[in-house]
């Protein structure tokens, strides 16, 4: 394909990027905030402007062509560009600098942020970026951390709050522990199970029950206050728990259990001071996150079933 003889209207070239990620038009529509007519146009147009097919359809199933996977590396190379060519073009690209603080969980921190943070130093490399692991609520306003990553909306007055997803959590356990104890088929099954605790048993207990399942304290006799060590219990095989599906689905080790559990989505809100938010450092690094998870929880696919962490 002679791409150098191509030109093309970058709309479309969003629009193919958006259904490849997302993996079927509807959900790319929602992204875009367009329609899925207007969307499937769209594809359609570029497919005929560059003479090939992107997507073999499959009833509602898209999957990528080989021409549609060439062209989705080049297409998120154009989208890093052209975020870069705004921000020269506002003078703000590589002079942005100083330092930002970003909180998040121990678990966000440690499997969900770094691909983001990888592109944040392409974009500024002059940025110094101070990432806050911590399981509790960092006080924004007394200026603990710029920006935080929070599954609660905030009500202080003097910060705002975008939800930039609507996340799901399922249950999770390590081949090695179910091969030796077994693959629980029903809610009802997972009595006789251990299970690693996550911070307060209590709390994983009353959760359980509010899905019916009568769990005893017993069942949890591993379990660590930090998320990342009790993660690694259970893709050790230590037992079951319970986990947000973008950070599960980045794991080789485990999967998933259950799937008559009760479906339970959990919001992830971005939060900043209002006062900070004018200050180009922290709005770019705002933006950049808001986008990046918005397409990662999308991109964990529908798959339910716990609360998050």
């Amino acid at each position: 394909m002679n791409w150098q003889s191509i030109s093309f209207d970058w709309s479309h070239i969003r629009a193919f990027l958006a259904t490849a990620e997302e993996g079927s038009l509807s959900a790319a529509a929602r992204v875009l905030g367009q329609t899925q007519p207007t969307l499937g146009r769209q594809v359609t147009a570029l497919e005929e402007e560059l003479g090939v097919t992107l997507f073999e359809r499959t009833g509602r199933a898209l999957i990528l062509t080989q021409p549609g996977a060439e062209l989705l590396d080049h297409a998120r190379a154009m989208r890093d560009a052209a975020m870069r060519v705004s921000l020269v073009a506002s003078g703000q690209s590589q002079a942005i600098e100083g330092t930002v603080r970003i909180t998040a969980s121990e678990v966000y921190c440690a499997f969900v942020l770094p691909p983001v943070l990888l592109r944040l130093r392409e974009i500024a490399p002059k940025l110094v970026v101070d990432l806050v692991s911590a399981d509790d609520v960092r006080d924004l306003q007394q200026r603990e951390a710029d920006i935080a990553i929070r599954h609660v909306r905030p009500e202080q007055p003097d910060l705002i709050a975008r939800l930039v997803a609507e996340a799901t959590a399922g249950l999770y356990g390590a081949p090695s522990y179910l091969n030796r104890r077994g693959r629980p088929t029903s809610v009802e099954d997972l009595k006789t199970h251990d299970f690693v605790s996550f911070g307060q048993v209590p709390r994983m207990v009353e959760f359980f029950a509010d899905q019916g399942v009568a769990l005893q304290p017993e069942n949890f006799r591993m379990g660590s206050a930090s998320g990342v060590a009790a993660w690694a219990m259970v893709e050790q095989g230590l037992g079951l728990s319970l986990m947000a599906d973008q950070v599960a689905r980045r794991s080789t080790a485990v999967e998933q259990v259950v799937s008559d559990l009760q479906p339970v989505s959990f919001p992830v809100w971005l939060t900043t001071h209002r006062e900070l938010h004018t200050a180009r450092r922290i709005r770019l690094v705002f933006d950049l996150l808001a986008d990046f998870l918005a397409q990662d929880v999308a991109s964990s696919g529908v798959v339910k079933g716990a609360p998050p962490r």
